[in-house]
């Protein structure tokens, strides 16, 4: 049996190293993966020292029946284990599981370290192109890209598009190969469009390198995420009436009653918690009609209490508010373009009905991730998409998908052995972006790929990228 994964990112990590760990010899499994964050992804490999955790250590096993591994593996102390630690320490502990898994398993763990374009059916399976040229074949594809690239910033002009002082990604290289964002002048007076979690990053990486220009941050709504408590909470049981909305799937009932008990639950940090090992299910069951109210509705507010802040981080954000350093603005832009030696940009903030001209050094996008399948950039999935072979959740929620896993093609039937893993399941699942659901995700598809055949032997498949 040949498995190729798609994306070497947490997704594509983990469940590769399920599969290793488990199936037997005569299985061939590929992970496929951009050179620049092999074994990390995005997340965790192209990090900087400052980015932190949204999570504990002690939380964060990337396996599902060992949560505490991530601070087993570094040999943390009781204290530490409650901290919030870089991201890039994240990364190399996924990089060394990965490794271990390979040199234990009895079935072949191949690393191609090459960007995958390409996907055709052939003769019962999968050609897989690459970007170097090569391809091969395989008998089950597993798209572990996670989320998609950033949407063109709407109102950004020509000229300004193609500038130095716009930023449509924080992270992207400068023309000197450089950080763009470390080329950002320190008086600069800069927008951030954005106001979660990447604006944080982006803030932070901005002060530690000693900016001091004024930076304004906005979003429809000017919300920020909320913080992390300083110490563990202690875990709440859900009342009957919010499990009684649960499974009902009546999401005017659920919003009733979480409003009802945040003002008298000791805090509502556990209550949100409390939600999360039924929100799968919860979902699946909501109608589209209802699923689009909550998007428009709900979503920005539901993401600032459900994704928080490590609170050394929140703690940086609100010092640089009160000091009159960040101003979060809630609003929208109308137009960004480059006049003479600055950006104008128009915009119009929430609860007016006119808009106002103002000037910025430099515009940087931080609006997170992306699944809407229908706009996406993303070479192999627009290839996957314009050959019929995945279909549009019409909420722009990612893929159609089967609830195992497999991707639903533009008829809505099945495509035998072509599944998904990650942010591309979220119009299914909606909680699947971080840790805890996508190692349980991992776990379960793994079981179900290895009990789907048996395994073969002498395939010559892989020479092609093992050289």
């Amino acid at each position: 049996m040949r498995i190729s994964i798609i994306g070497a990112g947490f997704s594509g990590c983990v469940l590769a190293t399920e599969l290793a760990r488990a199936a037997p010899a005569g299985v061939d499994i590929q992970l496929v993966g951009t050179p620049d964050s092999y074994g990390r992804g995005v997340a965790y490999g192209e990090a900087r020292p400052e980015h932190l955790l949204n999570v504990r250590a002690r939380d964060l096993g990337a396996t599902s029946d060992h949560p505490g591994e991530f601070a087993d593996w570094l040999s943390l102390t009781e204290r530490a284990r409650h901290s919030f630690l870089p991201r890039l320490v994240y990364g190399e502990y996924l990089h060394s599981r990965l490794h271990g898994a390979a040199q234990v398993s009895l079935a072949a763990l191949a690393r191609v370290e090459q960007e995958a374009i390409a996907i055709q059916r052939d003769a019962g399976a999968f050609r897989i192109h690459l970007a170097d040229g090569a391809d091969f074949l395989s008998d089950v594809v597993v798209l572990t890209v996670g989320a998609l690239p950033p949407q063109p910033l709407a109102g950004v002009g020509p000229r300004l598009a193609v500038h130095p002082s716009y930023l449509g990604w924080p992270w992207q290289n400068g023309l000197d190969g450089t950080g763009a964002i470390d080329n950002v002048p320190p008086g600069a007076r800069v927008l951030v469009i954005g106001t979660g979690l990447t604006m944080a990053d982006v803030v932070t990486t901005l002060h530690r390198r000693g900016h001091r220009g004024p930076i304004t941050a906005l979003s429809r709504h000017g919300l920020l995420p909320n913080a992390h408590s300083e110490d563990p909470i202690a875990a709440i049981a859900l009342p009957p009436t919010v499990l009684q909305a649960l499974n009902s799937h009546d999401l005017r009932q659920l919003v009733r009653a979480l409003r009802t008990l945040i003002p008298i639950v000791p805090d509502w940090r556990a209550l949100i918690d409390a939600l999360r090992p039924y929100i799968q299910r919860f979902w699946r069951g909501l109608p589209v009609p209802q699923r689009g109210q909550f998007l428009r509705h709900l979503r920005a507010h539901w993401e600032v209490l459900r994704h928080r802040l490590a609170p050394a981080l929140a703690n940086e954000i609100e010092e640089l508010r009160v000091r009159g350093r960040l101003r979060i603005r809630a609003g929208r832009m109308l137009r960004a373009r480059r006049g003479g030696d600055a950006i104008e940009v128009l915009i119009r903030e929430r609860g007016f009905a006119h808009a106002s001209s103002e000037q910025f050094d430099v515009l940087i996008r931080a609006t997170g991730f992306d699944t809407d399948l229908e706009r996406t950039s993303h070479p192999l999935v627009a290839q996957l998409r314009d050959s019929g072979m995945l279909s549009a959740d019409p909420l722009g929620l990612g893929i159609n998908a089967s609830p195992r896993f497999e991707a639903l093609d533009g008829n809505g039937s099945v495509v035998r052995g072509l599944y998904a893993l990650g942010p591309l399941l979220r119009a299914q699942l909606w909680e699947i972006t971080a840790v805890p659901e996508l190692r349980v995700a991992a776990r379960t598809l793994a079981r179900q790929l290895l009990a789907a055949a048996p395994a073969r032997h002498g395939h010559q498949a892989w020479q092609a990228v093992q050289g």
